[in-house]
């Protein structure tokens, strides 16, 4: 069991509970607990093997991941009083986790012989659609879209992985600092309230 599929299992366990936590707050029902924070955890890398009709889809190829998820419903169910005011944690996790999602999704579009733009997409899809797709169920305007610089680290995380594996650097060191820059990348954005510019007035209303 090497360190990715490690911090990979780990990943997809801090965004189950994310996940669990959201539906718990929202009142719904143990079923609907379980399909959201089911969701929240694989629903991204679940689409990127389905636009890259990539067989086995994740978890049907590897049950961990259900089990991984199931196990983080139970947690939740008897730790969320302890749980929910650890949000230093809960953030580290989901960084982490993120940060992951983009490097193993973009590695396997690189396998699959995507272009290079085509591959980081992929690894930005496995990284928030799984958010996206919680929130549309939920019934919100997914979080991405609003105010988080989200997407935007996974996207550059991809890009460096890109460069380093373009440069023939080790594995190793490709791994570290796609890591890294997205840890670092959304860290920054979090701790200093960036924010993507919005589309307020258009440049000719200006010059009225």
């Amino acid at each position: 069991m090497d360190l990715i599929y490690i911090l990979d299992i780990t990943g997809t366990f801090a965004f189950a509970i994310s996940g669990a936590l959201f539906a718990s707050d929202k009142k719904f029902d143990l079923f609907g607990v379980i399909i959201i924070a089911f969701v929240t955890a694989v629903g991204g890398g679940m689409l990127r093997d389905i636009l890259m009709d990539a067989h086995p889809i994740n978890w049907i190829g590897d049950l961990n991941y259900v089990w991984t998820i199931l196990i983080a419903v139970i947690f939740t169910m008897l730790f969320k009083s302890k749980i929910a005011p650890l949000s230093k944690t809960m953030f580290l996790f989901d960084t982490i986790g993120i940060g992951v999602f983009t490097l193993i999704g973009v590695q396997k579009g690189f396998s699959y012989g995507l272009h290079p733009f085509a591959a980081i997409i992929m690894g930005m899809i496995s990284s928030v659609f799984g958010g996206v797709l919680r929130d549309v169920l939920t019934n919100q305007i997914p979080l991405i879209f609003q105010k988080e610089i989200y997407a935007s680290a996974c996207l550059i995380g991809g890009l460096v992985f890109w460069i380093s594996n373009y440069f023939e650097f080790s594995q190793s060191i490709q791994f570290f600092v796609t890591l890294v820059s997205v840890i670092l990348v959304r860290s920054i954005a979090v701790k200093f309230h960036l924010e993507l510019p919005k589309i307020k007035d258009d440049l000719f209303s200006k010059m009225k």
